[in-house]
């Protein structure tokens, strides 16, 4: 049996020693769990005094990270090594936001730091000179994590925008919003940026076609951003080659807001916010590189999950934020996790002995409680939740945020323990009032919700997803999965056109294609 093994029989071992014990049992008999289970990072604080573990459970859970040896892969990470090994390439989203290298550094993070800073500073001009002249409106074009990143920090720090565009998003191939947008615009201070680092994506040059249409060609040329590894697709679509901001092949796009990709970010907020989004990110980057694990938050993070998902057998994480600056949170961690870690092979093909990523899912609070909590409290299958919670609104309405803030408190105590409903006297509603609480959960809470709070927030999950991708065994940094849906459509798209069907293709997919084309017209 190797060391992992062992160290995964070790987590079978603590859960039957645990047995029937519920959380809140657990919470009454440590009184220094939350010594070992809350950490502090700033304005940032992981709670996981609600998990359905106890100090020796955690214990097992560190010599885990010990045996799939953890530490070796965070210093192999910021090393520069080629982590992503099927495509042998580093994974350097961290240089993004990291501090000017020594000059006698020439290590392979100091040789990106240095290209991320020269890009950093393209954008601070361009930012300038958008915030300094006629725009009023900036659209965004991207897909994926060059739409979700972006997309969520807009809306999360909308209260610092000031004399910055509107920005707006566009991503899906679908052109229902393109064209509803295109018409509440004005061409005349309308500027665009396009983002593919192939400059080959089906969805992105579908819209920006539409919105160089739009804007008009001379405009578009003059008034264009474009980020992308593809400079000379980017300059004969029409765009300015001292417009084209660089990507790079060490940044996948669910790790890319840090970079130009984040140019919507700057230019709504303005520079300074968005190095300190940056700063925040660096703050908890330095801490997943040196802090202990028992006091490490996203290797925590992650240990938990981990139980969650090998040890209780949960397939699914919800994620509610109690802020609705924080709505898609929710969609930008389904991507960063599922798209990382949801493997079935580990990197070297040979199949998982245990499954990776949870389906990730979620809502804000108080509008999920109206949604799908009756589930959560009452339903069949155990589900993990992350609550995440902001103290201090940007706002003055106090009583809003004391009602808000009084849920996300109140849920977490009835997630935990549940009721008998004692006071009803017939049997049958007793039950159906019941709830059986011991739903295990984590809490996120930051003091407020400020450029540096959500960047810690951000690499918090990034660093999880990292730490569960070691343990597991997968490549958290290549995604090829993705491209298969990509190829077929490809394929397919002449026959929707109204050309023949490609040679090879199945019999159930021909029909649904003829059906389509049979009611086109």
């Amino acid at each position: 049996m190797t060391p992992r093994d062992d160290a995964f029989a070790a987590l079978e071992r603590e859960h039957n020693r645990l047995g029937t014990i519920r959380i809140e049992q657990l919470v009454e008999r440590e009184p220094a769990r939350r010594d070992r289970m809350v950490h502090r990072l700033g304005p940032l604080q992981l709670d996981l005094t609600r998990q359905r573990i106890d100090s020796a459970a955690l214990d097992a859970l560190l010599a885990l990270a010990n045996a799939r040896e953890l530490r070796g892969a965070i210093d192999a990470l910021f090393a520069g090594e080629p982590v992503n090994r099927s495509e042998r390439r580093p994974a350097l989203h961290m240089a993004l936001r990291a501090p000017a290298p020594l000059a006698d550094d020439r290590s392979a993070f100091a040789a990106a730091a240095r290209l991320a800073a020269t890009s950093a500073d393209q954008v601070e001009r361009l930012v300038d000179e958008v915030r300094s002249g006629e725009v009023t409106d900036l659209v965004h074009v991207g897909i994926g994590g060059s739409d979700l990143g972006p997309h969520l920090a807009c809306d999360a720090l909308a209260h610092e925008a000031r004399g910055g565009p509107r920005v707006h998003f566009v991503a899906n191939v679908d052109g229902t919003r393109v064209d509803r947008l295109v018409r509440t615009l004005d061409p005349r201070s309308t500027q665009v940026t396009l983002v593919s680092k192939s400059f080959t994506t089906q969805e992105t040059l579908l819209n920006a076609r539409v919105l160089r249409e739009f804007v008009g060609a001379a405009a578009f040329a003059r008034r264009t951003v474009a980020v992308t590894a593809n400079r000379e697709a980017a300059h004969a679509f029409g765009i300015d080659p001292a417009r084209i901001l660089p990507m790079w092949d060490w940044v996948g796009g669910r790790y890319s807001i840090w970079s130009a990709v984040g140019f919507p970010v700057a230019a709504a907020c303005g520079n300074a916010v968005f190095r300190r989004l940056r700063a925040g990110a660096q703050a908890l980057d330095a801490h997943y590189a040196s802090a202990p694990f028992e006091r490490n938050l996203p290797v925590l993070l992650a240990l938990a999950g981990v139980w969650n998902r090998n040890v209780l057998g949960c397939p699914t994480l919800g994620i509610v934020a109690y802020d609705d600056r924080l709505e898609l949170l929710p969609a930008f961690l389904q991507q960063l996790d599922m798209e990382s870690n949801g493997k079935r092979v580990d990197e070297h093909g040979v199949p998982l002995a245990r499954p990776a990523a949870p389906v990730i899912w979620g809502q804000v609070g108080t509008n999920a409680q109206h949604a799908f909590f009756q589930s959560l409290h009452q339903g069949v299958d155990t589900v993990p939740l992350d609550l995440v919670g902001v103290v201090r609104p940007c706002h003055a309405l106090r009583a809003n945020h004391d009602a808000l803030l009084a849920n996300f408190v109140a849920q977490s105590a009835a997630l935990m323990l549940g009721t008998r409903a004692e006071d009803e006297p017939d049997a049958g509603l007793r039950a159906q009032k019941s709830s059986p609480g011991d739903r295990p959960h984590n809490i996120v809470l930051l003091d407020e919700l400020s450029p540096e709070s959500l960047g810690m927030l951000l690499a918090l999950y990034e660093h999880k997803v990292h730490a569960q991708g070691r343990i597991w065994g997968v490549n958290s940094f290549d995604q090829w999965g993705v491209e298969l849906g990509k190829k077929i459509a490809q394929r397919l798209q002449p026959a929707i056109e109204g050309g023949a069907l490609p040679a090879g293709i199945d019999a159930a997919t021909a029909a649904l294609v003829r059906e389509i084309r049979s009611r086109t017209n």
